[in-house]
């Protein structure tokens, strides 16, 4: 690390600097920002879903972050219990205001790929199954019950009746059908969400309260189906290519047609402010709240200050660091929640043009090499990136799949485990050809200078900036030169997509079943999802199989076989299973109930229980009966006290201890506890 601070930039700029044998020299330019739309549509061409990808805030360093928060906490500490509510003006209507430090990538639940957008398609259409808020199992959604035949290949679900879109159409198993067999014809839509539909040959909808799913293998991940259903009277005429294009976004004053708690009346993808109106005839029973409010900030500390001033009532993805100075504070309730995923630093390890295999882009030619890849493992102090980078919120990580995934984690030999050790290091570089130069620099097996490799952060991500930086000091040492270049997600997509680098930081949501992250580093998901343009047959092999297993002890046994040959291909050195910081104001709303539950995250959940669950605080009462919903039973101007009452909204300081995960064992799902600290950022 250097030390040095470093301002956040505006938008569409970048910062490059080199490390290595030579100090850094900050350069400021502009780079050109190409839209998401662009983005998307090349995607599109591509196979692959992705799953909720990571995102923390802007570009600061930990102290800054620190210097930034606490100084104003400690002069607005004292007016905390006086804040107006954002919604003082108006009584007779409810919000709801949420800051993120992301935007929507798109409306559109074929094309986007950022986990807000994941938020709003699930404000606005329902799903056919849906997940638990205990344990994220499979719970009832549309389908109101299920049943598969003795061989598995036929999957019949039972539709609930009276649902009705947002527009008073009924919706019906009609709907289910149009959505999925969209996915199924292999257009662009099959990018997002084909994975799940794998081994499904046919769709039917025999009546309006019925779904029929034949396949041509028995499937393990059914009967998980977290795909939004899209009103058929109106996608119908969307056809493949102008879905590539279709913003689903409201159009003359005219919200869009779903079927869930909420209708979106206002907002653009890339835009600052998404406004939600709530559907009076949703059939689980219309929301407390008017409307909810999603405000973009371009970093943590003013989306901090805006809880704080009373302008927002929940912010997501703060730091840690921020968690702990607003401990205290009257009226707010903060906490690092357990969120399953990982965080890694990712190579470029061959892009290819997939017609014709063609290499394309300008990867180094050294993380070609599993053995260079592999080496570098041992150059990943991950202790202090969680002490540093995550300010303790968070495990050292090894696989791709958490540890908290039970028996489908696999762990390294005692021997190979991932430790800071740069003599092992270096000791591997040597024997896989990669020796020194007399001052130091490493060189090329044939003897050639070594070069530079190029590292890329996320400009919204205090931990990605600062991983990278740690990354190229310890590099530095191992005699590579680098170069780091920070810049903002949607333009790092592009560059990925183009193959014009050589490592990047980002991460993984992971879902309940490790099927479809398995399924992102295969060779079919290339110029898609597999970032690393990372192709292995075994693994694709591997893949093949557990998704057809239905013999858990034997799934169980492929997926950690393809663990491993992740471990030592090394295409992703994961750095770190990390939790997610929110803080709300607990004086004004009340009743969320963690997902998983307890220890779990309070919004941007599997589903939308929240949404519908919470309340004006001093309407909190018992909360329904949920013991672990915060602000049960606790009257509102009781606010934050630091305490941690059973029922209460005390901050929540370190990382939740997470009771109960999710591990998938013979068509049910079992608890499994942890006792380390808490997983996502």
């Amino acid at each position: 690390m250097t030390g040095r601070d470093v301002v956040p930039l505006p938008l569409g700029f970048e910062v490059t600097h080199n490390s290595g044998a030579q100090p850094p020299h900050p350069v400021v330019g502009v780079g050109s920002r190409r839209t998401v739309t662009g983005v998307l549509e090349r995607l599109l061409r591509r196979h692959g879903r992705p799953l909720r990808r990571s995102g923390h805030g802007r570009h600061r360093t930990p102290a800054l972050a620190a210097a930034g928060l606490l100084v104003p906490l400690a002069l607005t500490g004292a007016a905390l219990g006086s804040s107006g509510p954002a919604t003082a003006a108006a009584e007779e209507k409810l919000t709801f205001t949420v800051g993120i430090l992301n935007e929507v990538d798109s409306f559109n639940p074929f094309l986007g790929i950022e986990a807000e957008s994941y938020e709003m398609w699930a404000l606005t259409y329902d799903y056919m199954i849906t997940y638990s808020m205990e344990d994220m199992s499979p719970e009832p959604g549309l389908a109101e019950s299920w049943e598969t035949s003795d061989d598995g290949l036929t999957w019949t679900f039972d539709i609930r009746e009276g649902v009705l879109w947002s527009d008073g159409e009924p919706l019906t198993a009609a709907d289910i059908a149009h959505t999925y067999n969209r996915i199924l014809d292999g257009g662009p839509e099959s990018s997002s969400w084909g994975s799940y539909l794998t081994s499904v040959t046919s769709i039917e909808a025999p009546d309006d309260a019925t779904v029929v799913l034949t396949l041509e293998k028995p499937s393990a991940v059914l009967p998980l189906l977290p795909i939004p259903i899209v009103p058929e009277h109106v996608w119908s005429s969307v056809d493949e290519k102008a879905v590539k294009s279709y913003a689903a976004e409201p159009t003359d004053g005219q919200p869009v047609v779903g079927s869930g708690p909420f209708r979106l009346v206002e907002g653009t993808a890339g835009g600052s402010t998404y406004r939600f109106e709530k559907n009076p005839d949703y059939w689980q029973g219309e929301s407390r709240l008017d409307e909810v409010v999603f405000r973009v900030y371009k970093s943590e500390d003013p989306a901090v200050q805006a809880l704080i001033k009373g302008e927002i009532d929940f912010v997501e993805g703060i730091t840690a660091l921020q968690v702990r100075a607003l401990e205290g504070q009257e009226g707010i309730t903060a906490q690092n929640g357990d969120s399953p995923g990982f965080d890694e630093i990712a190579f470029n390890v061959g892009a290819v043009d997939t017609e014709t295999g063609d290499p394309i882009g300008d990867g180094h030619e050294a993380l070609k090499d599993p053995a260079f890849r592999f080496a570098l493992n041992f150059a990943l102090d991950r202790e202090q990136i969680i002490e540093k980078a995550y300010q303790g919120a968070g495990d050292p990580a090894d696989t791709i799949i958490p540890a908290l995934y039970g028996d489908y984690h696999w762990s390294p030999p005692e021997e190979d485990a991932p430790v800071f050790d740069l003599a092992r290091a270096d000791e591997l570089l040597e024997e896989a050809g990669y020796g020194k130069a007399a001052d130091g620099s490493r060189l090329m097996p044939d003897g050639s200078d070594f070069g530079t490799l190029r590292l890329f952060a996320r400009s919204e991500s205090t931990v990605s900036t600062t991983v990278m930086d740690f990354f190229a000091e310890w590099l530095g040492e191992l005699g590579i030169e680098t170069e780091t270049t920070v810049m903002e997600s949607n333009k790092l997509t592009n560059v990925i997509l183009d193959g014009e680098f050589d490592a990047f930081e980002w991460g993984w949501y992971v879902e309940p079943d490790p099927d479809s992250m398995l399924g992102y580093l295969t060779c079919d998901q290339l110029a898609g999802w597999n970032d690393a343009w990372y192709c292995n047959e075994e693994y694709d092999a591997l893949y093949a199989q557990q998704n057809g297993e239905n013999d858990d002890a034997a799934r169980q046994d492929l997926v950690k076989q393809m663990q491993e040959i992740l471990y030592y291909d090394a295409p992703y050195l994961v750095t770190a299973y990390s939790s997610v910081a929110e803080a709300f104001r607990s004086d004004r709303f009340a009743c969320f109930q963690p997902q998983p539950d307890p220890g779990g995250i309070l919004l941007f959940q599997y589903g939308i229980n929240n949404y519908l669950n919470m309340r004006p605080a001093d309407e909190a009462g018992d909360c329904d009966g949920i013991a672990t919903a915060l602000g049960a039973n606790e009257p509102a101007s009781a606010g934050g006290d630091g305490s941690d009452d059973e029922g209460g909204s005390a901050v929540l300081i370190g990382v939740a201890v997470l009771a109960g995960v999710v591990l998938l064992v013979g068509g049910g799902w079992a608890l499994r506890r942890r006792s380390t600290a808490a997983d996502r950022e």
